[in-house]
């Protein structure tokens, strides 16, 4: 379970996008980093950032309704906080091309729609 630094921000990146377009869950990010980059198992991980493995367990399952800082507490080793996101995809890609050229993203008025 060796990863370069630039394959570990490749996946983070990866993920994120996929997480944003609703391709994949919260808990469904965190399962992936625990395990393909830091190769850790649940009892391990949840020792690791301070919660019970119950608690990570649900997050993962996308199970209940975590804290806001609880969510932050498991996505902190990987340079992760939580936060608002799009609810349409349409907007995340937008987000996403704007970014990727160095753009900004303009909201428009409802007269410039």
């Amino acid at each position: 379970m060796s990863m370069t630094p630039a394959e570990r921000q490749a996946l983070l990146v990866q993920l994120l996008q996929q997480h944003l377009l609703g391709e994949i869950s919260q808990g469904q990010m965190l399962k992936r980093l625990r395990k393909e980059v830091l190769g850790f198992s649940q009892t391990r991980y949840a020792e690791f950032v301070g919660v019970s493995r119950r608690t990570l367990t649900d997050i993962e399952q996308d199970k209940g309704n975590q804290a806001q800082s609880m969510i932050n507490t498991v996505f902190k080793p990987f340079g992760i906080k939580s936060g608002l996101t799009p609810i349409h995809p349409h907007v995340a890609k937008h987000m996403m091309a704007g970014a990727a050229l160095g753009g900004s993203l303009k909201v428009k008025t409802p007269n410039e729609l």
